[in-house]
């Protein structure tokens, strides 16, 4: 078998599971990383050398010097694949792609599932349903979306990740304050309408650009709610026949072809609107999810996203044909939360129904099965009860000062 190099690309720990299948599948494994993760529990057995960036005092790293540091290393090693193992190293990977002419997705359609503006402008562009939005470049035509649209407004950054640094303001004298307070960075920003609505993510493998797999689930509190409120996380898989699931698949498609996905992994999350029925795109990236939802979608599928994308990257690098495993569809649900106590040890992590349990300081949280949406749903409501009554923590927002 043809062995191909493969470069992961990742500023945070995460990917194992990838690297690890990479591995497997007769490559060789390179990792681009941050020095501070030096100790971090890669799986060292899998990786052939791994090459280390320091970061900034904005915690970030020097592009000339992964330019440089990357053009070292090929003399003597082509690099052949070039992947991005966390949402914040898209672009990265996008950018030494176009540098050193490596086949994947280039700077402009990285774009569409990095920068929060492009991909609201190309959905416009491409028909795909979208909230009202409007950048902050131009105060005129900041003010002619206000004049158009109903408050309240979202405030989102265009490269922040989930619902990081969002401000949602409710009448316009907030909503300039709040644009006045971004200073000189405003044009990193936009604003949206905000639809009030259940939020839906989904979760699919791309390959020739159709979504082989795509795994539809309902988030039971927004990710604005827990990152803002100090909610829980809970979300839950809906059957292939729900109605809203089969809507959503279509859609995704539609999406990843507008986007000009050809393969990756990808996580995308649309709003259903409480008054009007529509689906509307919240956001898109070519990664897999975060907040465990991996492991929920792999006990409830077979599914296990992160071997399936590095098995799909391999056999692209190969020209050769990607199948998925047999699939299964099980109900399936996840909640995670803070806890006051270090290592918190529930009774309900003994259950029957308990097929996976969190393993990390001060938090709580587990994945559960059952028999059907209605017996996922009526648990988490009653495990969300016991968690907030006896182990629930909540941190304030982390929303960076306005300058």
């Amino acid at each position: 078998m043809e062995q191909k190099a493969i470069l992961c690309v990742a500023s945070y720990f995460k990917g194992a599971d990838f690297i690890i299948q990479a591995k497997a599948s007769g490559n060789l494994v390179y990792l681009l990383t941050a020095d501070t993760l030096k100790e971090a529990e890669w799986p060292w057995e899998a990786i052939d050398d791994v090459f280390y960036l320091p970061l900034d005092d904005h915690h970030n790293w020097n592009w000339l010097d992964m330019e440089r540091g990357l053009a070292f290393v090929m003399r003597s090693r082509p690099i052949d694949v070039i992947v991005a193992l966390d949402d914040f190293d898209v672009e990265k990977a996008a950018h030494l792609r176009e540098i050193f002419r490596v086949p994947g997705m280039g700077d402009t359609t990285a774009r569409y599932f990095r920068d929060k503006l492009s991909m609201r402008t190309r959905a416009f562009e491409t028909g795909i349903p979208a909230p009202p939005f409007t950048s902050l470049f131009s105060d005129r035509r900041i003010n002619e979306f206000l004049d158009r649209t109903q408050p309240p407004w979202m405030i989102k950054p265009r490269g922040e990740a989930s619902a990081t640094g969002i401000r949602k303001v409710n009448d316009k004298e907030s909503f300039w304050e709040t644009v006045h307070g971004l200073g000189d960075d405003r044009h990193r920003f936009l604003a949206e309408s905000f639809i009030p609505g259940s939020i839906y993510h989904v979760d699919a493998i791309t390959f020739k650009g159709e979504n082989v797999f795509a795994c539809v689930s309902k988030y039971l509190d927004t990710p604005f709610e827990v990152a803002h409120g100090g909610g829980i996380f809970r979300s839950m898989i809906l059957a292939k026949d729900n109605p809203d699931a089969i809507a959503l698949i279509e859609h995704n498609q539609a999406l990843m072809k507008a986007f000009n996905m050809r393969q990756s992994a990808s996580h995308s999350e649309w709003v259903r609107s409480h008054e009007t029925g529509e689906f509307y795109l919240i956001e898109t990236a070519s990664r897999v999810g975060g907040a465990h939802l991996a492991e929920m979608i792999n006990l409830a599928t077979n599914v296990n996203l992160w071997k399936e994308w590095a098995k799909l990257e391999s056999a692209v690098a190969r020209h050769l044909e990607y199948q998925l495993p047999e699939l299964q569809h099980i109900p399936t649900g996840i909640i995670i939360s803070l806890a006051k106590m270090e290592h918190p040890q529930p009774d309900f992590y003994r259950d029957s129904d308990v097929v996976w349990s969190i393993k990390k300081a001060h938090h709580i949280g587990c994945i559960i099965q059952g028999d059907s949406e209605e017996y996922i749903k009526n648990r988490l409501d009653e495990l969300a009860w016991h968690i907030k009554e006896h182990f629930h923590a909540a941190i304030p927002p982390a929303i960076k000062p306005l300058h």
